[in-house]
Formats: structure tokens, sequence, C-alpha cells
């Protein structure tokens, strides 16, 4: 008779009950994606990784029955280890994620997904060749209010959509790797691929460090379209207030995204504007309607608990997450360009 082991060597095509992770990193956000993924249905966290022995102290402190580790490499050869979240600091997702896509390990990345676009193609190109799953912590695609402009902008209650334009300031941690546009910007960059299936045509910024290292601490970015509409963001680690308000305008109705609402997170404003025009007089007339504000209920979850869940699902099920490496992709195209017109004093960068 043969035995499970061997069945289940017969059975490639059956999926596993319970996932296992390893979480590399367990600094500011380990913590989250360890409460996330431990309590997450159909997976488990094998083993927590970080070079730091207090950070480990800490990890088997509150969760002593989670193996804690300093040995990386460690993971590539556990059998028993299924997927590898990494948040550790950006210049090291690639060759981590090189490893344990390698190594047969599905590989979910802290945003922003790679330091650089061939790196996030090569990643890609992996990870389909070894048939993991590859998906980036976008973990504002999966709050209520992203979801609920979503199905707002696809039921066509904002009309045609015409801007999109974000502001993420706050007095914060300056970064010592990136600037403040890699550090701020791919939680909104996300979102705007997300919410506006169309994809941008050329890209400008422009930016200032004045903590004269060459990282810039307040920057500006614009994304151009083939079409009529633009998108705009503002990210600041210098501001006296913490901001973090979205604005999506369309030809019908217009929302208002303000994330530090506790619970009136989402407007929706009945307002919008026509446009004609007086050949007589030779001008155009602006006609303005300004209605009533609708505040929606949202559903109160975690976003990082959907965003642990989406995964899991992508490994059990084959299913596409909603963070996808697609996404990780065009948010770092954008950035890459951003970059690069910063250091040539704005100059437009054709996408």
């Amino acid at each position: 008779m043969l035995n499970h082991a061997v069945i289940e060597a017969y059975l490639p095509h059956r999926k596993k009950r319970m996932i296992h992770c390893a979480i590399i990193g367990y600094g500011y956000w380990g913590p989250n994606l360890v409460r996330n993924f431990a309590t997450a249905p159909n997976a488990s966290v094998h083993t927590v990784v970080d070079l730091r022995p207090e950070r480990l102290a800490l990890a088997s402190k509150v969760y002593p029955n989670i193996h804690v580790s300093s040995d990386i490499d460690a993971i590539w050869t556990n059998p028993e280890i299924d997927a590898v979240i990494i948040a550790t600091p950006v210049f090291t997702h690639f060759e981590l994620a090189k490893k344990a896509l390698l190594a047969g390990k599905h590989v979910l990345l802290e945003k922003p997904m790679t330091d650089t676009v061939a790196h996030a193609e090569e990643l890609i190109e992996l990870a389909n060749r070894q048939g993991k799953v590859l998906m980036v912590d976008h973990t504002f695609l999966y709050t209520s209010a992203v979801q609920k402009m979503k199905a707002l902008i696809d039921a066509g209650e904002l009309g045609s959509v015409k801007y999109f334009d974000s502001t993420r300031i706050n007095l914060g941690l300056i970064q010592q790797d990136v600037n403040v546009l890699w550090d701020l910007a791919p939680h909104d960059i996300s979102i705007l691929d997300y919410l506006i299936p169309a994809k941008p045509s050329s890209v400008q910024a422009s930016g200032i460090s004045h903590i004269h290292n060459g990282i810039e601490n307040i920057a500006y970015l614009t994304v151009k379209y083939d079409h009529d509409f633009i998108a705009h963001f503002h990210c600041s680690w210098s501001s006296p207030v913490k901001i973090r308000m979205m604005l999506l305008g369309g030809d019908k109705k217009m929302v208002v995204f303000n994330d530090t609402e506790l619970t009136e997170k989402i407007k929706i404003y009945d307002t919008a504007h026509n446009v004609s025009t007086d050949e007589e007089k030779q001008r155009v007339l602006v006609d303005y309607r300004v209605g009533d504000v609708y505040i929606p209920k949202l559903e109160i979850k975690e976003a990082l608990s959907g965003m642990a869940h989406d995964f899991i699902q992508a490994i059990m099920t084959g299913s596409k997450p909603i963070a996808s490496y697609e996404s990780g992709l065009n948010t770092i195209r954008i950035l890459e360009a951003a970059q690069i017109s910063i250091k040539e004093q704005g100059r437009e960068v054709v996408l």
C-alpha cells in the first residue's frame, strides 16, 4: 500500500491546506505582518528572521511558538517553508526575492517592490518560470475607502474621471537610502494604478534636499496621460502637520478621501461643471453645479488582513491578487521616471 507521502508525490496539483510563511525583517512593519499572517486562514508563521538580537528577542516574547533566527540562508533550504515575506530596506529586495524564488518559495515584497524597473522585470520573469506567486504589499488597495472609490468608478457614479490629486505629508522619518517619493508615493501611485486602467504617457517631478545628501525630503510629481486625465502627488517629510488626503474628480461627482479621519474617510460631492462656448461673444462659459455631500458607511476592517488573505488565496487557488506584480511594476516605472526627472531639473520623461 502506498503511504501518504508517496500519494502526495503523485498529486502535484493538490494544494496544501496550510501555507507556512517566513517573514524577513521584524522592524517597523514586520510585527504587523507577523500578527496578520499568524491569524490568516490557511496560514501560519513558521520563522521570523532578523539580524538584530533585540528584535528577535521581542518577537520571541510576543510569539513564543514561532521560530526566530538570524540565519536568512536557512530559509531557502527549509522544505517546510512555502512562502517568504520580505520586509527589509528596498535595496535588499531584489537579491532576497531572487533567492527565495530560485528556492521554490512564493514571495511577498514590501513596497516599493524593487529599486529599479529592471530588477522588478527580472523577478517577474523568474516567478513565472518557477510557477510561484510574486506579490507586493500595497496595503491601501485593501482598504474599504479605496474599494469604495473603485466601485464608484466602475459603476459610472463619478462619470468620466478627470483628475487625481494626492497629498501625503508629515514631519516624518527621513530615510537614508531613498527619497520621499520612493518612501511615501508608492501608496498613492498604486491606488492610482488600481483605480485608473489607462496607462500614463509621461512623468515630471521636482524636489529638493534640505539635508544636503542628495535625498529629496520634499517632492512634487505630475503623471500625464494621452487623454484628458492628469494625476499629481505632493510628498514631504518636512510638514508640521500630517495630511493624508486624496481628491478624485469626475465630470458627474467628486470624491475626497481623508485617511486621517477616523470614521468619515470618504465624502462624495455631487458637484461638477459643464463647459460651453458662446460663439457670439467668443468666450467659454462654465456652468457650476453644487449639490449634496454624501458620506457612505464603510466596512471597518484591517486592510493588512485582507492583503494577507489575498496572498494566501493566490498561492492556494492560483487566483490573481489585487496587489499583483503588475501593480508593483507599474508603480516602480513611475518612481524610476520621477527620479530621472528630478535629477534633470524637472525634464518630462516619456514612459
